[in-house]
């Protein structure tokens, strides 16, 4: 046996892929969509740690992927920028303890927008996900890695092949793949308007708020959201959710209230009462499960990708 197998070509699979080719490793991706056709593609998306378990590791990876994430926003073509912005809530709130790790401030109130009470501000990497994508398949391929378009029903059949190493980074589809009952999936949508000039994000975080609403700047584009239905499967973008959505966002940023709709976004966050980074070995092959990362898979994606590359490594008798 050699070589690796990672299953799934949204963001963590294919930061996996990139962390294990660039070490020299015989890599595939294995995938069902597109990476243009994945949840991780339908994101918003920003560096932003939800609150997820296991918290330690939640903290080790949301760093090491800020880190990482810093970097590139100094590359043209990755879609990564950093960008200045708010999180507000219309409750008193304290700022949550990853907000040091950005060294956001508390927004005066003549900073806040209406109807909010509390707020910080800070600077992060704002990602636009579907040139992200890209960038990644094309950092893998210069690497050596290859994407394969194939779909899976078991994990069985991918550990049947020739490959040392299997990585599961299936998001919702670890449901059915990995027969974990555990996972489901929460629907988002989102819009994307012609940009009328907004330059800062937003980030509505009221506790226990009923909706989403956030505005992430990319550009010409504005990605307005957003939606967390669970146990919702339904990718087809739903009209009057749409209406809301902008509704919502123009009430906070009024410019947006004629901004012309480019395209309407559906994804399933992979949702897990723990993100599944576990290892099993199913007839001499030793699968690596990393998945269950809720809306936080950008935020998480380097620091994860690297300790299951990591894993996968040393498997292989490959020493660091």
């Amino acid at each position: 046996m050699s070589g690796v197998v990672v299953i799934g070509a949204g963001v963590i699979g294919l930061t996996t892929a990139v962390c294990l080719a660039e070490t020299g490793v015989d890599v595939q991706v294995i995938s069902d969509r597109r990476p243009g056709s994945t949840t991780s593609a339908a994101a918003g998306a920003m560096w932003d740690p939800y609150l997820a378990e296991p918290a330690a590791l939640v903290e080790r990876w949301s760093r090491d992927t800020l880190s990482v994430l810093g970097e590139l926003s100094a590359e043209t073509d990755t879609g990564v920028s950093l960008v200045e912005g708010t999180h507000e809530s219309r409750l008193p709130r304290e700022l949550p303890p990853w907000t040091r790790l950005v060294k956001a401030r508390p927004c005066p109130a003549d900073e806040l927008r209406p109807g909010y009470v509390t707020g910080w501000r800070y600077r992060a990497p704002v990602i636009d996900m579907p040139r992200y994508l890209a960038y990644l398949v094309r950092r893998l391929e210069r690497a050596g890695g290859s994407i394969r378009y194939r779909r899976y029903a078991t994990l069985d059949e991918a550990t049947h092949g020739p490959a040392h190493v299997v990585v599961n980074c299936a998001g919702a589809g670890a449901r059915s793949l990995a027969a974990d009952p555990l996972v489901d999936a929460v629907r988002g949508q989102l819009v994307v308007v012609e940009n009328p000039g907004v330059r800062s994000f937003f980030c509505d975080d009221t506790p226990d708020a009923d909706v989403l609403t956030y505005i992430y700047p990319h550009g010409d584009a504005v990605v307005l959201g957003g939606t967390a239905e669970p146990g919702s499967w339904d990718v087809r973008p739903d009209e009057d959710a749409a209406r809301q959505i902008v509704l919502r966002c123009a009430e906070v940023e009024p410019a947006l209230a004629g901004a012309r709709v480019i395209e309407h976004r559906v994804g399933l966050r992979p949702v897990r009462p723990e993100i599944r980074f576990t290892e099993e070995s199913r007839g001499g092959t030793l699968v690596v499960h990393n998945y269950g990362h809720g809306g936080a898979g950008i935020t998480l994606s380097w620091g994860c990708a690297r300790e299951a590359a990591g894993r996968a490594r040393r498997a292989m008798g490959i020493t660091p």
